[in-house]
């Protein structure tokens, strides 16, 4: 896999988006930039996506590069291949990430093996777009939360942001890297957050993790969807006396292992925060990471706060009790605090 991308030079204006808007200003930008750029997937074109992250772009580049596909995840990732190897950049949309489980046979068997597979004679720069997680109350297989298994799929990269800032920097990053990169999107954060996000080329490099907040007693790791939950709980915390250090991963893979370690090695306990299932999840991937690494600066043992090993519970209010919450990240605290 090649080198995290160099970032652009940042741009001086800045306006006001949700994460929705801002990816859609990404998409703008690389589409503007770029005659090789095209966005494709099942109603992202006529209809703006069902979350209207390609909303007016057909209309502004035209169907030939923001175009529909059918309801065929295996073929839409397939083509993308297709046309990566051939020379282009595609941009693929799978509507939800519990829908790229018939495309698994595209990833895992193609998408990221033909760096290795022709000896880096080709590259394959392809970016798979989904939004994944909960908190919104979605039908079944809408809010799955698949990253460990893409994470698992050598040749492939694994971001996925938590404000509209880092959404828009890492998706232009994302779009200009030559090796194939998921980006996962948390549907919670699609409109509840808004900030300033600079206009223009603007990129922040992947494999480089954001210190959310600043603590010396615990470490709590996070991504995604779970971010402003862990930051909720840190801020409990702090109000009782206990200094949490919160690290937005944004890159699953590669992965910022020395912000990690760091922060570990100064707090002495670490907290892992994912909505997944527990068993097998990228969690268990940052607690072996650290248990290998930083077992010496270790004043407790690591606390995992997940989702349970059952499917994603569709519509109703089961899905508080599934998905973390700050109380369950505070206990989590308490509890490697008072060991």
């Amino acid at each position: 896999m090649s080198a995290p991308t160099t970032p652009a030079p940042h741009p001086t204006t800045h306006r006001t988006m949700t994460m929705v808007a801002a990816i859609n200003d990404a998409l703008d930008v690389a589409l503007g930039a770029d005659n090789t750029v095209h966005i494709f997937g099942e109603d992202v074109g006529v209809m703006g996506g069902v979350f209207r992250a390609t909303d007016g772009l057909q209309a502004k580049y035209g169907e030939a590069r923001v175009f529909d596909t059918p309801l065929a995840e295996a073929g839409i990732v397939g083509m993308g291949i297709g046309m990566g190897l051939a020379g282009l950049k595609p941009i693929a949309e799978i509507q939800f990430a519990g829908f790229l489980y018939p495309a698994l046979d595209q990833i895992l068997s193609h998408l990221g093996r033909f760096r290795h597979r022709t000896r880096s004679r080709y590259h394959l720069p392809m970016v798979i777009r989904a939004p994944y997680g909960g908190g919104v109350h979605t039908p079944e297989q809408h809010a799955d939360s698949p990253e460990a298994i893409l994470a698992h799929t050598p040749g492939v990269k694994v971001v996925i942001p938590s404000t509209p800032t880092d959404a828009k920097g890492l998706l232009l990053s994302a779009i200009n890297d030559p090796d194939p990169v998921f980006f996962f999107e948390p549907i919670k954060l699609y409109r509840s957050t808004k900030e300033d996000v600079p206009v223009g080329d603007y990129r922040i490099p992947i494999g480089k993790a954001r210190l959310v907040t600043q603590g010396d007693d615990v470490t709590v790791i996070c991504y995604g969807g779970m971010v402003e939950v862990a930051q909720k709980a840190a801020a409990a915390a702090q109000a009782a006396g206990i200094g949490v250090e919160v690290i937005d991963l944004r890159t699953l893979v590669p992965m910022d292992t020395d912000t990690v370690l760091a922060s570990v090695a100064k707090t002495g306990r670490a907290v892992i925060v994912t909505e997944a299932p527990r068993t097998a999840g990228f969690h268990s991937e940052i607690a072996a990471v650290i248990a290998e690494e930083a077992i010496e600066h270790l004043r407790a043992p690591i606390v995992r706060v997940t989702g349970y090993d059952a499917p994603y519970p569709p519509f109703t209010a089961v899905e508080d009790v599934y998905r973390p919450n700050p109380v369950r990240v505070a206990k989590a605290i308490r509890q490697v605090m008072n060991y």
